[in-house]
């Protein structure tokens, strides 16, 4: 019997990979809607209609295969549910990259070579420098020293490149500016996303905006396939908080809030909550060997930053495109959710603006948005929805910083964006180690858990 403890998409991503290996399996969720930290939001607009929001604004690429493939395994079409754009990044006054309709279909990198060639306001040493620097990361493997930050390995770049291009990149995937960002993780991202061969009937470099809310995306259909194809072996407890854990021979032990008193014995548990919960839990874990508190003091000492979404409504409000990068202000993003979802009438004039590696109060960032909107977009009349922050939402993915293992101890493993992997704190991030911790409970047989040899960083997206 595999417990996992949280149904975040990492958790939810374990049980489906376990499930389909025939495992018996029980989910615990604390709270009573599923996604963890990119799940549902309820609001209200100001005209009193009724829409579901995001706890933070997500965005995926086509280089996601194994997020792609899970949503398919659980009859979720990803040409449905998500709106699928060509490489671009464009701005308000029409500049910044963007991949020519012609060119829309090519494989990569023939895809974002014609964006860069195409880009308007650069200057050609702009497009040359960048494919210079683009096919010596190509040469060394997509590789740099692990001290270097992204600043390094960009060295000699225009400034209209670093900051229409690899800026707005950097901070929306590893959310911590260029001088602070690890060149390694930033390099092996750009590997993914403007070399991979794309995956889904995607290519890699395609930006893929969820067409409905992010609980519906992937969990909530994990849930109900879970449901349809495992209900005998598999059960969803919600609003269940696990409270404590303690070795008992080969098992685990289980203390939750409904049965303070008692324990539930599992042979195996992935822990797939977020990282500042599941260190609490292992840190004071009864009779805990020294790996869990080491494991433990780990993922204590991880940094972590802030990303703030601010929603925002106003009636008419609709952007040029679906996404725009911003400038002059802390939001680096805005997406028109009245484009995303065309057929739902709550979500027209609804705008989401999205601040990675956000610092300051709640109100503040959100008076600065709204002042933001109405000087590069022209919309004065915008009012605040619902401004998301989320203190915590990433770790600083920065040179040399230490990630948790996914495996704790014998029979129990770590799921989540911030264990060790090869990938920043994305969604993707998350489903592989969902997937990893899967893969080591259901196979092997006989082998100690942690003794199985973790696959490499550089084919996991294999």
């Amino acid at each position: 019997m595999l417990a996992i403890v949280g149904a975040g998409w990492a958790g939810m991503a374990a049980a489906v990979q376990a499930a389909s290996h025939g495992m018996d399996v029980t989910i615990f969720e604390a709270t009573r809607v599923l996604g963890g930290r990119a799940r549902a939001l309820p609001a209200h607009r100001p005209d009193g209609m009724p829409l579901t929001l995001d706890n933070g604004q997500h965005i995926l690429i086509g280089a996601y295969r194994d997020t792609l493939a899970l949503m398919r395994q659980v009859e979720m079409d990803p040409s449905e549910h998500l709106l699928a754009l060509p490489l671009m990044l464009p701005y308000p006054d029409g500049s910044g990259l963007r991949t020519p309709e012609w060119a829309a279909r090519w494989p990569a990198p023939l895809d974002a070579l014609a964006a860069i060639a195409t880009a308007r306001d650069w200057r050609w040493r702009d497009r040359f420098a960048l494919l210079r620097i683009s096919m010596a990361w190509k040469r060394s493997g997509f590789a740099c020293p692990p001290t270097h930050t992204v600043a390094d390995v960009c060295r000699g770049l225009p400034v209209r490149v670093m900051n229409e291009l690899i800026e707005p990149l950097c901070v929306s995937a590893l959310n911590v500016p260029v001088q602070q960002a690890s060149g390694d993780v930033f390099l092996r991202v750009m590997r993914d996303a403007l070399f991979g061969p794309g995956s889904h009937g995607f290519n890699a470099s395609s930006l893929l905006l969820p067409r409905s809310d992010l609980s519906a995306l992937f969990p909530l259909a994990a849930a109900a396939w879970l449901k349809k194809s495992h209900g005998q072996h598999t059960r969803i407890r919600m609003g269940t908080r696990v409270r404590g854990l303690r070795a008992a021979g080969a098992q685990w032990l289980l203390r939750t809030e409904e049965k303070e008193e008692a324990e539930e014995a599992f042979d195996q548990v992935i822990w797939a909550t977020s990282a500042s919960p599941a260190a609490q839990v292992m840190g004071q874990a009864i009779d805990a060997p020294d790996t869990l508190r080491s494991w433990a003091g780990s993922a204590e000492q991880l940094p972590f930053t802030a990303i703030t979404t601010v929603y925002a409504w106003a009636k008419g409000a609709r952007l040029a495109s679906p996404l725009l990068a911003l400038r002059d202000g802390p939001a680096q993003f805005v997406f028109d959710r009245g484009q995303l979802d065309p057929a739902n009438p709550a979500a027209q004039g609804v705008l989401a603006f999205v601040v990675s590696a956000s610092q300051g109060e709640r109100e503040a960032l959100q008076a600065r948005v709204l002042a933001q909107a109405e000087s590069t977009l022209h919309l004065p009349s915008l009012q605040a929805l619902q401004t998301v922050v989320e203190k915590r939402a990433t770790f600083a993915c920065v040179p040399g910083v230490h990630r948790p293992a996914a495996c704790i101890a014998p029979g129990l493993w770590a799921a989540g964006d911030y264990v060790q992997g090869p990938y920043p704190a994305t969604l993707e991030g998350a489903v592989r180690s969902g997937l990893q911790a899967a893969a080591g409970t259901s196979s092997h047989a006989g082998v100690p858990t942690c003794a199985i040899q973790q696959p490499d960083e550089r084919n996991l997206s294999g």
